[in-house]
């Protein structure tokens, strides 16, 4: 925008040194650096040194301002005042501006200094402007945690093609089941690669693929054709980010047969390296340019995994470096595909109508309540319907759906209902799947009461036996040399319930189990799959008779999709999302018939539940956790209203980045997090551990900070995105939002607040908290979002506020459009442009561009007649 050039004409000009009189502070302006709260809140003062270098002159100093008192900028903590009463700057002497700053609250905080002087010898005026910055917060945390190296984006470079690959050894896990089936390749197709590597912007690409690739319509016949589209477009995506892992240069240790290669980042799975993984090396300095070695992974460690290659990778030295390249692996994606691929497509699981719902009515409870395993069911109606349902459903049903919000209790009544199934039908067999390993494991252990022989619990045999909770050991398959395994066709057979993940289903067809052996499917957590990966158990296991349960919260988080060009083309929409969206599942209409949603809230206090209850759940949960400890921070000291167990702690920090990441940080946020950890601590009022503290923050950086300063003071609370967070809750939820970035707004609305003010992400953030939610962030950034403004007014007018107040009247009405991004372009703009104006009165018009509205005079010149 041309304004904008224009102000940084006029500043860079109001910057410099003129007419013989010499501001200083000239390179970086006043800058007080860090200045600890304590020191900041008493009042720290510098002073800006004004000197006239040419003799006989006649300078005065016509006025002394600051920026703040003429535009769109809140009370400013800093002050400027001049020493004595004789404004002329004589040649010789200083005449000097008391620069003050006087705040108890952290952040950064800038201002301006515009200094009018006027030379009385030709009457001219004429500006000189000087920046004021200061950061208050701890001086040892900046120190600690500011950025080591400057940010320098990483250089793309293009990869050469391997001329030839050795095959390495692979794991012996790897290869000892005995598969009935083989996976399809599915390669992408080349003609798809060439659309997605036209480097167009992705709403241009997946135009095209749309136009191009995709099926008109959406419809049962065209539903593997589409979706395998979006799996490989997703798939070239994974592919091109994994390419940012490649390591040059990095040196392998032997042991053995074995190579060990550190991962920088493995911990935190970025990237993700499995058993049976395959990673690609080329040593230095090779004669042979071309030629590459696939190590395939033996194991995995904290942050190092063993390799071995073929036997003709000889004469390693400690002395040697190798180039790393990491491989997708490509086994859960071929899965997938072979599952879209199956030629059973019914309409009645895929696009279910009104018509095959089979329940004509929801089904009395009053059958199956004698029977309730959990007795806190019994008493929970909506629960005790959703069971009942479920345990009635004819064969062949359309889906039913479990509709869980936070809180709610959908795994436990999952469980309820497999138990339930088993009971009231004895040739019942289920098969209960979730998209991650976690959310199965927690199904499975609340099913060991069915014991060995009846529950399987089916692990890849990638996946490590120290990763999974020794307490399931039992319900699975060792082999002899301690891998996970799968056992004979004829003992999973006899299993009356088997758990796996989502994609790992698809190992039951590969071994042979029949279609239609399992009379249930069960997928819990549903939102948060891909539909192809939920249709590996549905499409390769099922058959007409077989009925499927799902449960899932569609306001919360969907899968993760990393292609922007998916997203667009909507595979981020959940199979339950979409189920949800049609009139078969409408809430009401389909209560005990084809859905129902669950009402009661166990975990939140009633205050950390409203917000989110009428945004996103029509009021209608009820908060009806353990008061013992949903009230347990209720008067406590660290509130700023008593009984209001919420609080935002405003404050404006500077992102960072550093080295190669992309990704932000902001120190003063992660020091106010630090403080509050210990102080949560120190509280002997209320016993908390480290493990009933969650600190979510939505960059990975971020994390990284929050971690390193917590390294001697909680070592054990989790930090982690908000992904990590789904399904899980913690006494005590701090969140860091990051962004302070004022400077691009529409940027930060893209690509921060994009991420921040998801609203489903937003959902699952602030419904985490049983007790106490603690939110640090910038309201000035956040409040560009609608739905952030309403949550932070609903702090502000319950009291919960702790900072600097926000910039914006609290009672006016939000607007659901939003444009509060526009709002503050607009008054950057009249800010701007007075600034211009008034260095431009100051005889600057001769090197002020032209500004947006200012038509250089023409409508006063008449049109110029061609002809």
């Amino acid at each position: 925008m041309q304004v904008f050039v224009s102000f940084r004409t006029a500043f860079e000009e109001a910057e410099k040194d003129k007419n013989g009189i010499e501001v200083s502070h000239g390179e970086d302006g006043v800058d007080f650096d860090v200045v600890d709260v304590v020191e900041a809140a008493a009042g720290v003062q510098t002073h800006v040194v004004i000197k006239n270098n040419v003799p006989q002159s006649k300078i005065q100093v016509k006025e002394v301002r600051l920026a703040s008192a003429t535009e769109h900028i809140a009370l400013s903590p800093f002050t400027a005042s001049v020493q004595g009463v004789n404004m002329t700057v004589a040649n010789g002497r200083e005449f000097r501006v008391i620069i003050a700053f006087r705040h108890s609250n952290h952040g950064k905080y800038e201002d301006r200094l515009e200094v009018f002087f006027e030379d009385l010898s030709i009457r001219q005026q004429f500006a000189i402007v000087r920046p004021l910055t200061i950061i208050v917060g701890n001086k040892s945390d900046y120190e600690e945690l500011r950025p080591k190296a400057p940010y320098v984006p990483r250089k793309k470079t293009a990869r050469d093609d391997p001329e030839s690959i050795v095959p390495g050894v692979p794991p012996l896990a790897t290869s000892t089941t005995r598969w009935v089936t083989k996976l399809p390749f599915a390669d992408i197709p080349e003609k798809l690669s060439k659309i997605l590597n036209s480097g167009n912007l992705p709403s241009e690409v997946a135009s095209g693929i749309r136009k191009i690739r995709l099926p008109d319509r959406l419809d049962a016949e065209s539903y593997p054709r589409h979706f395998q589209e979006l799996l490989w477009i997703e798939e070239f995506k994974m592919q091109h980010d994994l390419q940012l892992y490649d390591m040059h240069g990095v040196p392998l240790a032997q042991h053995g047969v074995y190579y060990h290669l550190e991962v920088p980042g493995l911990a935190e799975n970025r990237p993700s390296v499995l058993v049976g993984d395959q990673i690609l090396v080329q040593r230095v300095g090779g004669s042979e340019k071309g030629r590459w070695f696939e190590g395939h992974v033996h194991f995995v460690r904290q942050a190092s995994v063993g390799l071995r290659f073929h036997e003709s990778f000889r004469g390693h030295s400690v002395s040697h470096k190798y180039n790393v390249r990491f491989k997708l692996n490509r086994i859960p994606l071929r899965r997938e595909h072979e599952a879209l691929s199956s030629a059973f497509n019914p309409e009645r699981i895929l696009f279910p109508k009104p018509g095959q719902v089979l329940l004509p009515t929801a089904p009395s409870p009053n059958v199956i309540l004698p029977h309730i395993i959990n007795p806190l069911i019994a008493e929970n109606a909506p629960q005790l319907q959703a069971v009942a349902s479920i345990c009635a459903l004819p064969a062949g049903s359309a889906p039913f759906i479990v509709f869980g919000p936070p809180g709610t209790g959908k795994t436990v009544t999952i469980v309820e209902a497999i138990l339930q199934v088993l009971r009231t039908n004895p040739k019942a067999k289920v098969i209960a799947c979730a998209p991650s390993n976690s959310a199965a494991d927690l199904v499975a252990s609340r099913l060991r009461n069915l014991g060995p022989d009846k529950l399987f619990r089916l692990y890849a045999p990638s996946r490590g036996k120290d990763q999974v909770d020794t307490s399931l050991h039992d319900f699975a398959c060792i082999s002899p040399d301690g891998h996970f395994a799968v056992p004979s066709l004829i003992r999973l057979k006899s299993y009356r319930v088997v758990i796996s993940t989502c994609v790992s289903a698809s190992v039951m067809h590969g071994v042979g189990i029949p279609r239609g052996h399992f009379t249930h499917i069960f997928v819990d957590e549903a939102g948060q799959a891909t539909e192809p990966e939920i249709m590996v158990s549905i499409k390769m296991l099922s058959n007409n008779a077989t009925n499927i349960v799902l449960s899932g919260d569609p306001k919360q988080l969907g899968p993760i999709i990393r292609s922007d060009v998916a997203r667009v083309l909507l595979f981020e929409k959940s199979f339950i999302e979409r189920l949800m969206d049609s009139p078969t599942y409408n809430e009401l209409k389909g209560h005990g018939k084809s859905v129902v949603k669950l009402l009661k809230n166990f975990r939140s206090h009633p205050s950390i539940l409203e917000f989110p209850n009428s945004q996103f759940y029509r009021n209608e949960l009820q908060a009806c956790g353990d008061r013992g400890v949903t009230h347990s921070y209720i008067g406590s000291r660290h509130l700023k209203n008593k009984t209001f167990p919420i609080l935002f702690h405003a404050v404006s920090g500077v992102d960072q980045r550093e080295a190669s990441s992309p990704s932000f940080f902001n120190i003063a946020e992660t020091t106010l997090i630090k403080k509050y950890v210990e102080s949560l601590k120190n509280d002997s009022s209320v016993c908390i551990t480290d493990n009933d503290i969650g600190i979510i923050a939505p960059y990975h950086a971020q994390c990284q900070k929050i971690r390193k300063s917590l390294n001697a003071v909680a070592d054990e609370v989790k930090v982690g995105s908000v992904e990590e967070f789904q399904g899980q809750e913690r006494r005590v939820i701090l969140i860091s939002t990051v962004r302070s970035s004022k400077q691009y707004i529409e940027y930060d609305l893209k690509h921060t607040l994009g991420f921040v003010a998801n609203p489903r992400r937003f959902n699952v953030a602030v419904t985490r908290a049983q007790a106490l939610l603690v939110i640090v962030g910038d309201p000035t950034v956040l409040g560009l979002d609608p739905l952030w403004r309403t949550f932070l007014n609903f702090v502000w007018n319950h009291g919960g506020w702790k900072g600097d107040a926000p910039s914006w009247d609290t009672d006016q009405i939000i607007r659901s459009r939003g444009g509060f991004a526009e709002d503050i372009v607009e008054e950057t703009i009249v800010d701007m442009t007075a600034f211009i104006y008034r260095m431009r009165s100051m005889t600057l018009e001769d090197v002020m561009p032209q500004l947006p509205d200012d038509d250089g005079g023409n409508e006063d010149r008449p049109w110029r007649e061609i002809e």
